[in-house]
């Protein structure tokens, strides 16, 4: 157990395992007790039940049958915008999904599919008692309540997530990690914190959590020096390493953080990195249709109760793909950005702004290191009738390549 003073924030201690850890102060672990604890619901499809459950309580369930099936699991952490903001309340960032990380030996195809099996199984201990759950397959529940699976299985990565839908954007999101070379996008989301003395204090205490009597829990940044990562998350800075290692080249990331009121902490440096996300995007997503897909997932999936912010998004995504994308063709990069800016019209559209998208014109000038003897000055972006977004079932996992 440890004693701390009662500060709102963590500053780096000194510690065996290195710079990259911090021991969470009183406040913060006020924040991470009550995230664990809130009663989180997920909604299922047409007439299926909604399940309450708590964080602690499935990874406690999921947990203890990957051990009895023989699946060792090494630790298990929060991670991403939740972890972020149980370091810094006031990040601006907020958080939505939920993303708890078990860090388990998993060498097999057939892991893989115990784990998904597991956590399909889970799922029959939360639904009501007045529900014949013999009658219930994993197939049906898989349909009724994940919102998304991916496996990645390669020499460097051996993952996979398992995203349990909310209607309000809090998915609850389980990923089971072997290995994983490459953990964040930007050092304000590398932030994970190590649940295990917390989950093991919840299960042998018998006594209430209090300034002077609760666990000592850790705080990693996969990022590198804690502090430095911590310092950027408090001022609102961006900053990163090697934007091409990620998938999507953290493109669709960093415009969100802009918009979101931060800033380049080296507007040098990042203008070129820009080049390396759009190039890294665009390598991955380089069919129109795919990139009008991810949007349009980005879109619904981070933008939950901030609908009015998705035009500043596109128009501020349209900026960056304008002045640093260097890796199409001319004709390939007019059509991405009419890609944008029809989907920036049809955000207006669906807010009520203008009355009618049938027949827009979109202006924007090429960047000044663009030279393109075919390239008009103004372009007319062909607008199609506005259209909801529509949820996807997936039948099976999806590739994350």
């Amino acid at each position: 157990m440890s004693e701390d003073d009662t500060s709102s924030t963590t500053s780096s201690m000194s510690d065996p395992e290195g710079s990259n850890v911090s021991v969470l102060q009183w406040e913060q672990v006020q924040r991470l007790d009550a995230i664990l604890t809130e009663t989180i619901p997920i909604h299922g499809r047409g007439n299926f039940p909604t399940l309450q459950m708590q964080p602690r309580q499935i990874v406690k369930v999921v947990r203890r049958r990957m051990e009895e099936k023989r699946i060792h699991v090494r630790d298990v952490r929060l991670n991403g915008s939740a972890a972020s903001h149980i370091l810094h309340g006031d990040s601006g960032l907020g958080y939505k999904d939920l993303d708890l990380i078990f860090c388990a030996d998993m060498k097999g195809e057939s892991d893989f599919q115990i784990v998904k099996d597991i956590v399909l199984d889970c799922l029959l201990d939360f639904l009501p008692d007045c529900v014949n759950k013999e009658k219930i397959s994993p197939l049906t529940l898989k349909e009724a309540y994940v919102q998304k699976m991916v496996k990645v299985c390669n020499d460097s990565d051996r993952w996979s997530l398992i995203s349990l839908s909310n209607n309000r954007g809090k998915n609850v999101e389980l990923k089971f990690v072997d290995s994983l070379r490459r953990q964040f996008e930007f050092s304000v989301d590398s932030f994970q914190i190590r649940l295990d003395s917390l989950l093991l204090f919840y299960e042998c205490s018998e006594n209430p959590m209090a300034e002077t009597f609760h666990p000592t829990i850790m705080g990693e940044s996969v990022y590198g020096d804690f502090s430095e990562a911590l310092h950027h998350l408090r001022h609102k800075l961006i900053c990163t390493r090697n934007p091409e290692e990620i998938r999507g080249g953290g493109l669709l990331k960093y415009c969100h953080l802009l918009v979101r009121g931060f800033r380049a902490a080296s507007e040098s440096e990042m203008k070129s990195l820009q080049r390396y996300m759009c190039s890294r995007f665009f390598i991955d997503f380089s069919d129109i249709g795919e990139q009008q897909r991810k949007l349009e997932s980005y879109l619904q999936n981070h933008f939950v109760g901030l609908e009015d912010r998705k035009y500043d998004y596109l128009m501020t995504l349209h900026g960056v793909v304008n002045e640093s994308t260097v890796c199409l063709m001319g004709h390939e990069r007019r059509q991405t950005l009419g890609l944008i800016a029809m989907l920036a019209v049809r955000v207006l559209a669906e807010q009520n702004v203008i009355p009618n998208v049938a027949n827009v014109t979109c202006y924007y000038q090429p960047a000044p290191y663009v030279a393109d003897g075919n390239f008009s000055n103004y372009y007319i972006a062909q607008v199609q009738p506005v259209f909801a977004c529509q949820q996807h079932a997936y039948s099976t996992w999806l590739p994350c390549n």
